[in-house]
């Protein structure tokens, strides 16, 4: 093994135990109450090293949310194999953005976090790399529309604008959990979810019919 060689070994190993140190206090405390000197300390090294490979907490947590992206895209994809018709496939891709929310709140917490900040938090590089994988998903959306059109379940075109209607709406009718035990009723917050996206559904493929 050359020097170069080792040397981009050792910084891809700092680079993980890094951010196997912000994934474990961020499960731990949050999002808010982990900072960039605990994260330090947890991974046993000088705050300077850890922003020689990150610029800022919010870079460092990218990684994490790429992750936790990348986490949504499988659970979506296999949402997806277990139904065939496509409509029926989107309400399953539905369910299964919700489960992710409760079963890996900590991921999407901090997906949340980023889509939710009035402003970029990010540098360029590290955005475009967090936007391609939210774009995979919609992307993976919108083929399901597509196939819809194929086989006339989801009207006559699909348009690139549903699929962002509804990946927008799925995380926001997330953000309304809170009001279950108050202006909900008794009415559970998963029941609500489900039938506002059945209505969505409903009024698009009316839309498109």
């Amino acid at each position: 093994m050359g020097l170069r060689e080792r040397r981009a070994r050792e910084k891809e190993a700092r680079r993980r135990q890094i951010i196997d140190a912000a994934r474990s206090l961020l499960f731990e405390k949050g999002l808010q109450a982990t900072s960039i000197n605990q994260i330090a300390k947890r991974a046993e090294l000088a705050v300077g090293t850890i922003y020689f490979y990150y610029s800022s907490k919010e870079e460092l947590f990218a990684e994490l949310q790429e992750e936790g992206l990348e986490l949504l895209m499988e659970k979506i994809q296999q949402a997806s194999l277990a139904v065939g018709d496509p409509k029926e496939r989107l309400r399953s891709m539905a369910m299964a953005y919700y489960d992710f929310s409760l079963e890996h709140k900590d991921y999407f917490d901090i997906i949340n976090y980023f889509l939710s900040s009035p402003k970029v938090l990010l540098s360029a590089d590290f955005k475009q790399r967090v936007d391609q994988r939210m774009e995979k998903i919609l992307v993976f959306i919108n083929a399901t529309f597509a196939k819809g059109m194929e086989k006339g379940t989801l009207g006559e075109q699909a348009q690139e604008s549903h699929g962002v209607l509804l990946l927008a709406a799925f995380h926001g009718l997330m953000q309304f959990r809170k009001f279950e035990t108050t202006i909900f009723q008794g009415i559970s917050h998963r029941t609500l979810y489900k039938r506002a996206v059945g209505h969505l559904l409903d009024g698009i493929d009316a839309t498109l019919g």
